[in-house]
């Protein structure tokens, strides 16, 4: 288990690594997670499923626990993040797609759609900490949050269309709710992943980090300024802000599930998976190139 410590910056507090700083474990034992909290209980999540943090429905399901715990202990914030310096998340789990059955994809889907409840309408303020690319739900995780800081030289974006069928509804409306309606569209119906800079420039993340611990600084910065807002406050105008969208996703789940799965398991869309993963098997260093999602 990797243990940080924690050291005052012109911005605020900058997380780091080291061998002997003690930190406090959420309760639960999760095999593609690490959850870590400092002394002033902000909770930094780290994805660790290798290689590059494809969501199957178990990190799924361990992600939903996560933020469930960070509720019930009055979390006073939370920092998500990924293991790797190269990818962020690179969406669903491909291999668990084709291998499952209908009700496991549904499944699967639905546990996605749980994380997003949790995560979009958290009492406790939310930091994405991109530090590498985050492509399909990748973006759907990070849009979720309510903060983004991405790591330069990266991408990001919603490109089910350049596997050539669409966003699963819910990512269409969250995106959306984060960029302008123009914008989303050019990069919905073309499959763009936006560079660090394009992602900026849209309103897809808030800020540019250098690197990792630039990241962490600014999003410690960002949750250190919000101590001086009343709580009750912020999140009564969080859910102002975003009700609308999570009545919508808690009433219609079950129907974007079965929208999502009926969509997998058309013939022309198997047969467009075959092919991806057939190109994956070939191409060399596939640990870290798969990085193109399915929905």
């Amino acid at each position: 288990m990797s243990s940080y410590v924690y050291k005052t910056t012109r911005r605020g507090v900058l997380l780091a690594k080291t061998v002997s700083y003690q930190v406090r474990l959420c309760s639960g034992n999760f095999r593609h997670l690490e959850v870590l909290k400092d002394e002033n209980n902000v909770a930094i999540v780290t994805m660790k499923r290798a290689p590059v943090n494809s969501l199957n429905t178990e990190l799924l399901t361990e992600i939903s626990s996560v933020l469930t715990d960070l509720e019930e202990t009055k979390c006073s914030g939370m920092i998500l993040t990924s293991f790797s310096d190269k990818v962020f998340c690179s969406g669903l789990d491909i291999y668990e797609i084709f291998k499952s059955k209908p009700s496991a994809i549904g499944t699967s889907f639905s546990t996605l759609l749980e994380v997003f409840i949790k995560l979009y309408g958290s009492t406790f303020p939310t930091v994405a900490a991109i530090t590498g690319h985050a492509p399909g739900s990748g973006c759907f995780l990070s849009m979720s949050c309510e903060y983004r800081i991405m790591v330069q030289n990266f991408r990001i974006g919603l490109n089910e269309t350049l596997l050539g069928f669409r966003a699963p509804l819910p990512f269409v409306k969250l995106m959306l709710n984060t960029i302008d309606h123009r914008n989303a569209e050019l990069a919905l119906t073309s499959g763009r992943l936006f560079s660090t800079n394009e992602a900026l420039q849209v309103g897809l993340i808030d800020e540019m980090a250098k690197d990792r611990a630039d990241a962490f600084d600014k999003a410690n910065y960002f949750l250190n300024q919000l101590k001086m807002r009343p709580p009750i406050a912020r999140h009564f105008t969080k859910q102002s802000m975003r009700g609308a969208l999570l009545q919508d996703i808690s009433i219609n789940r079950e129907m974007y599930v079965e929208d999502h799965v009926s969509l997998l398991l058309q013939p022309n869309i198997r047969q467009l998976i075959t092919v991806y993963m057939a190109n994956i098997k070939n191409k060399k260093n596939s640990k870290d190139t798969r990085t193109t999602p399915v929905p």
